[in-house]
C-alpha cells in the first residue's frame, strides 16, 4: 500500500481493531448502541476472540480456578460478560444474570465451576507506583 511509517502505525494503532471492523467506532458503548449490522458483526468477533482465547489458556492451563473481566469493557458491558460466559459453557461456566446486571463483584452462579469475577481496574494507580518505583 506504500505507506509511510507513521501511516502504517496509524493504521494499526488508531484505525484496527473495532474501529477497523465496525467502520464506525473503537468504543464499545457505541457498538452496542448501534443498529448497524458492521457493529455487530465487530462485536461478535470480538467476543468469538475472547471465547477462543480463553479456550486456549484453558487447555494450556489444563482447566480454569476462575474468570475475571476487567478494564473498560470487562467492568462496564454485561451483555459482553454474557456472550463471552455463554461461549465458555463447556468450561463449567455459569452465569447469574442478576449479578451481572447488576455489576456485582461475583457474577457466577453459586454453581458454577470455575467462578467469574468482575475486578475493577485503576489503571492511574498502577501508573503512578511504577513511576515512584522508577524514581527512586
Amino acid at each position: 500500500m506504500k505507506m509511510s511509517p507513521a501511516e502504517l502505525r496509524d493504521l494499526l494503532y488508531r484505525r484496527s481493531g473495532l474501529l477497523g471492523v465496525s467502520g464506525l467506532s473503537g468504543d464499545m458503548r457505541t457498538l452496542l448502541a448501534s443498529s448497524k449490522t458492521d457493529a455487530a458483526q465487530a462485536i461478535d468477533l470480538f467476543v468469538f476472540r475472547i471465547v477462543r482465547e480463553i479456550g486456549a489458556m484453558a487447555a494450556s492451563l489444563g482447566g480454569l480456578d476462575g474468570l475475571v473481566f476487567t478494564g473498560g469493557i470487562g467492568e462496564n458491558a454485561p451483555v459482553i460478560r454474557e456472550r463471552v460466559m455463554a461461549g465458555l459453557r463447556w468450561l463449567g461456566l455459569s452465569l447469574d444474570a442478576k449479578a451481572n446486571r447488576a455489576n456485582a463483584l461475583q457474577i457466577s452462579a453459586l454453581n458454577s465451576r470455575p467462578s467469574a469475577w468482575v475486578i475493577p481496574t485503576d489503571e492511574e494507580k498502577v501508573i503512578a507506583r511504577h513511576t515512584v518505583a522508577l524514581l527512586n
